[in-house]
């Protein structure tokens, strides 16, 4: 017990001091701080050729109802963030794929599974979806877990570097930990942290784009319904839904007062 403690202070230790050499940017609606370490063009040219063989991978379903709610929910919530991202060209692609998935990457380009409409029966509901995906983009996740990837990967480096001479059974005893305590405590709590601020996000976002941010309780209700018997919290990328339907009642007054503006000055884009 005494060699993990050891261990978990010097893996914050040495994390610590390469979060305080990072580069840091604020995240736009929470202004938080955020880890930003990778040019975003290069991160953007990956993700667009990442997204051009998913398509030549995954057919693109020609369901004119789902093509059509998609590219006109996501353009609506785009036209909402243009002054955050003024240069980005938003592409909106419908899967063919019976999951109940969705994805964003960095440059704007968003992909919805056909899977997702047994959720999103109403476009209220796709655009819980469409905005939490616009925020994952917005506050640049992508370029935060690349850049936590990046930290945990000198942090090991360094503590293989520090422990070179030690007993060989303690020294793997060491790594092992740092493996798992970097992904319990550090990776997962960050993803859980982006799962719940592009649910902040994104809650605001729609309802500015004149959609009804009431429509998020019921689609994670939904969306809880169908996950039952899932891994537990801790050990998962995404906040359960009891945890994120929390969130959204508490945002939810806010939420409203920006809808009642939105479906009054909202711009419809097609």
């Amino acid at each position: 017990m005494k060699i993990y403690a050891t261990t978990f202070r010097r893996v914050g230790l040495i994390l610590l001091s390469l979060l305080l050499l990072a580069g840091c940017a604020t995240v736009p609606e929470t202004g938080r701080s955020a880890l930003r370490l990778m040019p975003e063009a290069q991160l953007e040219s990956m993700a667009g050729a990442s997204f051009a063989q998913m398509r030549r991978d995954i057919p693109v379903s020609n369901n004119p109802d789902y093509n059509r709610r998609v590219q006109n929910v996501g353009q609506r919530i785009a036209h909402v963030v243009r002054n955050d991202l003024p240069d980005t060209q938003w592409e909106f692609v419908v899967f063919d794929d019976d999951s109940i998935n969705a994805f964003a990457m960095p440059g704007g380009y968003v992909g919805v599974f056909t899977g997702m409409f047994r959720i999103a029966e109403t476009d209220d509901e796709l655009a819980v979806v469409m905005g939490h995906e616009v925020a994952h983009v917005v506050a640049r996740h992508g370029n935060e877990r690349v850049s936590q990837q990046l930290l945990i990967g000198g942090a090991g480096m360094a503590l293989m570097l520090g422990t070179r001479n030690m007993d060989r059974t303690d020294r793997e005893l060491i790594l092992a930990a740092f493996g798992a305590g970097s992904t319990i405590g550090f990776l997962l709590p960050y993803s859980r942290h982006h799962e719940a601020e592009a649910d902040e996000m994104g809650l605001f976002y729609m309802a500015r784009a004149g959609y009804d941010p009431r429509a998020a309780i019921t689609f994670w209700q939904k969306m809880d319904a169908e996950s039952r018997g899932g891994v537990p919290e801790f050990l998962s990328t995404h906040p359960s839904g009891t945890t994120r339907i929390r969130l959204l009642q508490s945002l939810m007054p806010r939420a409203l007062a920006e809808y009642e503006r939105g479906i009054q000055t909202h711009t419809r884009v097609y």
